[in-house]
């Protein structure tokens, strides 16, 4: 009977879709969203928003680290500086060692020699006094891209401007300070460009820095030399400030890491000893054990400027080109084929390496591989498809049971299925066709992480012309089931992410990425954009509400949420597909601002603050007004809340004749 109210309810289930008309999506898909952003397919349930990111160290990655005085009795406006692996700007201040006041760079006051990591640097002010030679020289400005970051065993590496430090959250130290051995002077009386040394364990290279006990200046290693019995001559600049004493200690400031593009790591343990290993497509790979960082120097071409790394049947594999390296077993930096080590040549260029169920799988942009047996002896390299690849190699992860990964038709999943030796390619994207076609076009690179415990990956576009509020990015939810199963997708905003990383510590998950801002962030921290305020946004489907043809009066709505805190929401009913021309109802804005329950655990709880054990509002009720053939929820939050879920909605309505 007419004008009889009836209600319609909205499960919400099912995440972003994209890729059919809006019509279908109202009548097949009535709980899915036409809009989800910064709202995430939860697997308890319904659309919940997302949590934000804080600032994993307060203090900025330092731009320049280690520098020192290079030569005393230096007075006036003019300051040489040693150690120095990046060209300061005009107008960076800095302090020095001894010396009183703040100094700041005059206007082209920089004079760089890249080849021996040394600076001329023009001062707006007289030093106060001579700075001491070797006097730590502390620069307080922000400069340059985090190109690698890597969150490993409760510390947080992070790559810029040629250096890498790592931190616990309280500061950050250089951690490319080279571990050559215990290296001493090898004979007194020498003069020049040259030094006579031994005890290396490791051949220094060109552009590595040390300083030698006794005398002055910093010296930078001019040409890398191969020890022999630990012993080398080394070419060095400048010249000998004085003749240093037999066995005098040679100290090592920091490995040379020029032009370092992005870096990419490996976590492993070889016997009892957990290391961590890096590449960055332009220098020698490293390891590092938290204590000893160790560049090496002496690999061979093939690894040099690797840009793929993976730690596969306890032997380092490193990609490089058309050109898979790996060591012997159970070492990461022995080479010696008659050891166990050798190269596999693909056809195509690597564009990414992943373990995966007792296999290594290798992609290029046009195939996947995968390499099975134990050793040199018993590996096999065996195609998987010769038709599909990898676009980028950031974007690949083990997400659940199987692997994601970018290809040029979308994110796919590599996935074994019930055939011994077969895998399936299923595109996994094709509801957000047109979200990852606007995202691969709009970003210059990717990062990628998953986020175990909520069974999601995220994929995040780069690009420097993005502002942090409209950087682009993609998550999907593993719903159900295994092999892929049902995966609920949704847009993301707000993560500039160039590098990304996660790992679990002591059962807590940490991830983290960084940008240009020079600070490493934390995800799933906080309620916030690091103080910013999360807009989020979720639309309905436009649903017909049984009939297209039949025209319905809406007149009241229940909205059912899961809160952890106080909840704000502005709810919009658009009707008739927002056409043009159309006047639609106002704005009402849903709030339990004044809510002040709080649960152990969650991620606003203060144990001595905040109220444990009250109850929170979880059905909202208000009165709508509105008339129309089909209609869409719109429900937005632009704050600082605490993360909550929506769950359902139903809406009271009457229907009308048809005309």
């Amino acid at each position: 009977m007419a004008d009889q109210w009836n209600t319609y309810a909205f499960e919400f289930t099912g995440g972003l879709v994209s890729n059919i008309s809006p019509l279908q999506q109202g009548i097949k898909l009535p709980g899915s969203a036409r809009v989800l952003r910064n709202f995430e397919p939860s697997i308890e349930g319904g659309y919940k928003r997302i949590l934000g990111y804080t600032k994993f160290d307060d203090e900025l990655v330092p731009s320049n680290s280690g520098v020192k005085v290079h030569g005393s009795s230096q007075t006036g406006t003019t300051l040489i500086v040693g150690n120095i692996f990046a060209a300061p700007p005009a107008g960076a201040t800095l302090t020095i060692t001894g010396v009183t006041g703040t100094y700041t760079i005059a206007s082209g006051g920089v004079s760089y020699d890249n080849a021996n990591k040394r600076a001329t640097l023009t001062l707006t002010q007289s030093l106060a006094s001579s700075p001491a030679d070797k006097a730590n020289v502390t620069f307080t400005y922000n400069s340059g891209l985090i190109n690698g970051v890597a969150a490993w065993e409760g510390k947080v590496l992070a790559v810029k401007n040629n250096s890498t430090f790592y931190s616990t959250g309280n500061g950050w130290v250089k951690a490319n300070v080279p571990n050559y051995g215990t290296v001493l002077v090898n004979g007194g009386s020498q003069t020049g460009s040259s030094l006579i040394v031994d005890g290396l364990t490791e051949k220094p290279a060109a552009g590595d820095t040390f300083t030698i006990n006794g005398v002055n200046l910093i010296y930078t290693v001019t040409a890398s030399t191969t020890p022999s019995s630990g012993g080398a001559t080394l070419t060095i600049n400048p010249a000998l400030a004085s003749s240093p004493a037999d066995n005098a200690a040679i100290t090592f400031l920091t490995a040379n890491r020029t032009s370092s593009n992005k870096n990419r790591f490996a976590k492993y343990r070889i016997g009892a000893v957990e290391k961590i290993a890096g590449v960055d497509g332009t220098n020698t790979p490293f390891t590092w054990d938290f204590t000893s960082f160790v560049p090496l120097n002496s690999a061979p071409a093939d690894v040099v400027g690797a840009t793929h790394i993976a730690f596969f049947k306890n032997q380092m594999f490193y990609g490089k080109g058309t050109s898979l390296t790996f060591t012997a077993p159970y070492t990461d930096n022995d080479f010696n084929t008659a050891n166990g080590a050798g190269v596999i040549n693909l056809s195509a260029e690597i564009t990414g390496l992943i373990v995966f169920r007792e296999q290594l799988i290798i992609f290029t942009q046009r195939t996947i591989s995968r390499l099975v047996g134990n050793t040199i002896s018993d590996f096999q390299l065996q195609p998987i498809t010769d038709n599909i690849g990898c676009i980028d190699t950031d974007t690949i992860q083990e997400f659940g049971s199987d692997v994601m990964f970018l290809g040029p038709d979308g994110l796919r999943l590599l996935s074994a299925t019930d055939r011994i030796g077969d895998f399936g390619l299923a595109v996994v994207s094709k509801t957000i066709q047109k979200e990852i076609t606007d995202l691969i076009s709009a970003s210059s690179s990717f990062s990628s992480i998953v986020i175990k415990e909520k069974s999601q990956y995220r994929l995040f576009g780069f690009n420097s012309s993005f502002s942090e509020e409209n950087a682009l990015g993609v998550l999907g939810t593993q719903l159900s089931g295994e092999q892929g199963g049902a995966i609920g997708w949704a847009e993301l905003r707000g993560f500039n992410a160039y590098v990304a990383d996660s790992n679990y510590v002591d059962r807590a998950e940490v991830i983290v990425f960084a940008n240009g801002t020079g600070y490493v962030y934390q995800m799933e921290s906080g309620s916030s954009f690091d103080g910013s305020n999360i807009l989020a946004t979720f639309s309905t489907p436009f649903v017909p509400v049984n009939d297209p043809r039949i025209r319905k009066s809406f007149y009241k709505l229940f909205l059912y949420v899961n809160p952890v805190g106080s909840v704000s929401v502005d709810l919009n009913l658009k009707l008739d597909f927002d056409d043009e021309g159309l006047i639609q109802p106002e704005t009402i804005t849903l709030s339990n601002s004044n809510a002040a329950a709080g649960f152990y655990g969650a991620p606003t709880s203060v144990y001595g603050t905040t109220v444990f054990g009250g109850k929170l509002k979880r059905q909202f009720e208000t009165q709508v007004i509105g008339s129309g053939f089909t209609v869409s929820l719109q429900i937005a939050s632009d704050g600082t809340d605490p993360p909550f879920s929506l769950d359902a909605a139903t809406l009271e309505f009457a229907s009308h004749d048809r005309r």
